[in-house]
């Protein structure tokens, strides 16, 4: 009920409604719910996602997740998902932010009791969502004193090229790109995703780090509008570094839950890319291709709410059904959960940005406005525009290899366990949202155009129309997107195919069939398939500088010969390269530094005392100043 209260609002406002509520006496400052079109967007994202969550859950939660904290924690996550976009000030936007962090990190430690790496999952996530909480604040407050007031319009007065304006965006950005899990501010998200319930990663991904974005959104287009040159450019590079990385580690990693977690780093770095390229064109004054962007930016949030919040429900019910998440021990799941599998492969083609998706069509418009965004004359934008769009090419194509791996292993081919053998279809309950989620999946590519209209009049951006049954038209840019002809293209692709395998199926039943290369054998041991792990191999080797991964190989020789081998070992170990290089030494400089600081603490009282007269005479002295 909350979430459909939340994504109802969110139609409402979209359709020219409008109200403000107030609520006086919640703090000694009054909270303000005010909710804009752009705030509104992300209502009925998040609210949307919030109604297949909980849905599922219903059939998904058991065990010690089934306590009375976390169904109570879920709805107030879904309350602070609705309240963050309809914030009409900073007191209320931090008060909700708050509510929808704590609330999270409650979900995310659902399984601490029987599992050490949820415990573990769940500091990291408290310690970086606290930072979060700290820079957006600090962020706020800079431009609270600036402004003279804490409204929205009160920060809107503060110019965008001052340094103040500077200290604020660089301290938002950290922050806001912090909760969406932007690289290098991404570290909780591999590890509470894994660990927190399916339905509650749905949630995580689906919408919460979209408040992310969100915030970002509101800063660069709405309440700092015009800013300087250097702050679009950080943006994108922030995006593309973001969106290379996460794909990366996603392709290699084997665990599913951690796949799709590191894939949201990249589903992020497009985004907060789209948004720089955005603000970059507008202040270049290629104001067509920059408003294409900006929509780029909110379709790609729309698209990666539907389809990622169905890959992490499928992912929930395969292991719901085996107790597996290792791809290497999955398979032969599209025979026993076909259901599940048909709602994952569309939510992953998705993913891959192929036709016709919702991801599709929101790479699509931001490849069409980076391409109209080339300006030779412009040395900025004609050294970030070709990068950028670098970027986005190879992350669509590792998106595809990653995604490939994701569906061909975990699902097709013979199962690899005994666990994925013997798995069952989940309970109705928790199919229908997988399938509401892919059919949202298929939509959005099927009809975009009145999805994109909506979007462009919630950013105040033109140049974009709906053509056709529910096409895209970038009028400013002259492109145009026809769904309609992509399915009849698609059909006469498909229906040839389909002839010759209906053709093939029915020879098999006279033809036997044999390996000419296994002498007349069939590999019936799924020890002779391909793994998640052996599939990634040769990507791994392409880019082993960047992902540096640690290997052992074990051999144990016959004890009569040197040249003879028993048994062969090979392991393979892959971190996170940012928080090895970054994170860890931080963490054992803060130890250092707290066991030092330990040694004050003696138990002295009359040190105790020296330090609180000590403090009483700084503040004396400084209030008489």
């Amino acid at each position: 009920l909350l979430a459909a209260t939340g994504a109802v609002t969110g139609v409402l406002v979209l359709a020219g409604g409008s109200g403000v509520v107030t609520v006086p006496d919640a703090l000694p400052l009054p909270v303000v719910l005010d909710p804009t079109p752009l705030g509104a967007v992300f209502m009925l994202l998040a609210g949307a996602v919030g109604v297949l969550a909980s849905l599922y859950a219903i059939g998904y939660v058991h065990g010690p997740s089934a306590s009375r904290t976390q169904w109570v924690a879920l709805a107030v996550f879904l309350l602070g998902l609705q309240l963050v976009p309809a914030a009409g000030d900073v007191v209320s936007f931090l008060l909700a932010w708050e509510l929808m962090a704590g609330a999270s990190a409650v979900l995310v430690l659902a399984e601490q009791a029987t599992s050490a790496a949820a415990r573990d999952a769940g500091l990291w996530y408290a310690v970086m969502t606290h930072l979060s909480m700290v820079a957006i604040t600090a962020g706020f407050a800079v431009l609270a004193a600036a402004g003279g007031g804490t409204s929205f319009t009160d920060l809107a007065r503060v110019d965008p090229r001052s340094g103040t304006a500077g200290v604020a965006f660089v301290l938002l950005v950290l922050g806001f790109g912090a909760k969406a899990g932007l690289v290098p501010v991404h570290v909780w998200l591999p590890r509470a995703h894994p660990e927190a319930p399916s339905h509650a990663s749905a949630l995580m991904s689906g919408a919460m780090v979209k408040m992310g974005v969100y915030g970002a959104v509101l800063v660069g287009v709405r309440l700092l509008p015009g800013g300087p040159t250097w702050w679009a450019v950080l943006l994108v590079a922030l995006g593309a570094g973001s969106a290379l990385y996460g794909i990366l580690q996603a392709g290699v990693t084997s665990d599913l839950k951690r796949l799709l977690a590191y894939s949201t780093s990249e589903n992020v770095g497009l985004m907060v890319l789209a948004l720089g390229a955005g603000m970059l064109f507008t202040g270049a004054g290629l104001h067509d291709a920059g408003d294409a962007a900006l929509v780029a930016c909110l379709l790609l949030a729309v698209a990666h709410g539907a389809f990622k919040a169905t890959m992490f429900l499928g992912a929930g019910a395969v292991v719901h059904a085996t107790g597996e998440r290792d791809l290497d021990r999955l398979g032969g799941l599209v025979h026993a959960m076909p259901w599940t599998a048909a709602a994952f492969g569309v939510a992953a083609l998705g993913a891959a940005a192929l036709p016709v998706t919702g991801g599709f069509v929101a790479e699509w418009t931001l490849l069409q406005s980076l391409i109209a965004g080339v300006r030779p004359d412009d040395r900025v934008v004609a050294v970030t525009v070709p990068l950028a769009l670098a970027a986005l090419a190879l992350t669509a194509g590792l998106a595809l290899l990653t995604f490939v791996k994701a569906y061909g292993i975990g699902f097709l081919a013979r199962a690899r366990s005994v666990a994925a053998r013997d798995a069952v279809e989940v309970p109705v309950s928790m199919r229908v949202p997988m399938a509401v989620g892919a059919l949202l999946v298929v939509g959005l590519g099927v009809a975009p155009g009145p999805v994109a209209t909506v979007l462009a009049r919630a950013l105040g951006a033109g140049g974009v129309q709906q053509v056709g049954l529910g096409g895209v038209r970038l009028t400013g840019l002259h492109a145009v997107l026809d769904p309609t002809a992509l399915l009849l293209l698609g059909a006469l692709v498909a229906v040839p195919a389909l002839a010759v395998a209906w053709s093939a199926a029915r020879r098999h039943g006279r033809e036997r069939e044999a390996l000419g290369w296994g002498c007349g054998g069939v590999r019936d041991s799924p020890r002779m398939q391909y793994t998640a792990t052996s599939y990634a191999e040769p990507l791994m080797r392409v880019f082993d500088d960047a992902l540096q991964p640690s290997r052992d190989i074990e051999v144990t020789h016959v004890s009569e010969s040197a040249y003879l081998a028993t048994r062969v070992r090979y392991t393979q170990q892959i971190e996170d390269v940012v928080e090895v290089h970054l994170y860890r030494p931080l963490v054992a400089a803060a130890d250092a530094v707290a066991d030092r600081a330990r040694r004050v603490q003696n138990g002295s009282i009359h040190r105790y005392l020296a330090f609180s007269f000590t403090a009483l005479v700084v503040v004396l002295l400084v209030v008489s100043r």
